[in-house]
């Protein structure tokens, strides 16, 4: 309400000074007819400034602020896979059973081009995972998300997520498996059926964290191929990948 009515007294003083403005050039120049004509020649011009300044002009701040925005975001995915997704991306997969068909799909990204990433993202949203932990490496994997807890709060807590619901959800999903496995004392020693419930929420973070690897892939090879360089070195689709840069 304060700020309608500080708005409404600006308008009311602006408009104010510009009547007297028009008075103050009526009085030296004793020209109405001047005054009118360039008043309709400002009038008519007023819905295209409004255009352009509405439409044109905003909507270039508002994509160079979204482009910087997912710039910003971008380094925060590249963060949680460095920290974490890849590594847990090489420890899922090492467990699921229908792995094969994933390293068929993704261990060539170096070669993809817009079109296969867009069609790979495609395909994988409907992939469905065959994830057999035993017990003593479902302790490990245990161990491996407390550590990373803090780190996965910090990142939850960027207010700039809100922009990016796809990597929310994986957050939250990871998050949330670290809860439930935190919560239980020995995992060696579960119940079939909390078992199978934790590899629910297991299967439901691995099959976020392909679809937003795809589109992080995507995002280095267009923008930071030396970044890319170093992605595809450590794919963890790629049982040939080696950091180390071997001459030909």
């Amino acid at each position: 309400m304060k700020k309608v009515k500080w708005q409404l007294i600006l308008g009311v003083i602006l408009i104010s000074l510009s009547v007297l403005l028009y008075i103050f050039h009526y009085i030296i120049f004793k020209d109405i007819h001047h005054i009118f004509i360039y008043l309709m020649g400002d009038i008519a011009f007023l819905p295209i400034e409004v255009f352009l300044v509405t439409v044109v002009i905003h909507r270039l701040m508002s994509d160079r602020e979204k482009k910087a925005l997912l710039t910003k975001l971008n380094m925060v995915i590249g963060a949680f896979f460095s920290e974490v997704g890849t590594k847990l991306l090489i420890f899922l997969s090492d467990y699921d059973k229908n792995s094969n068909a994933l390293i068929d799909h993704l261990s060539g990204v170096k070669t993809w081009t817009a079109r296969d990433f867009k069609e790979i993202y495609k395909k994988l949203k409907s992939y469905q995972s065959d994830i057999k932990i035993n017990p003593e490496n479902l302790e490990d994997l245990k161990k491996f998300l407390i550590k990373k807890r803090e780190f996965l709060l910090r990142l939850l807590e960027n207010p700039n997520l809100l922009e990016h619901e796809s990597f929310t959800d994986l957050l939250w999903a990871v998050f949330h498996l670290t809860e439930e496995l935190e919560k239980r004392e020995d995992c060696k020693k579960l119940p079939d059926a909390d078992y199978d419930h934790l590899i629910g929420d297991t299967k439901r973070a691995y099959g976020i964290m392909i679809l937003e690897w795809i589109a992080y892939m995507s995002h280095l090879k267009n923008n930071y191929p030396y970044l890319f360089s170093l992605a595809i070195r450590t794919n963890p689709f790629d049982l040939k990948a080696s950091p180390v840069i071997m001459t030909d």
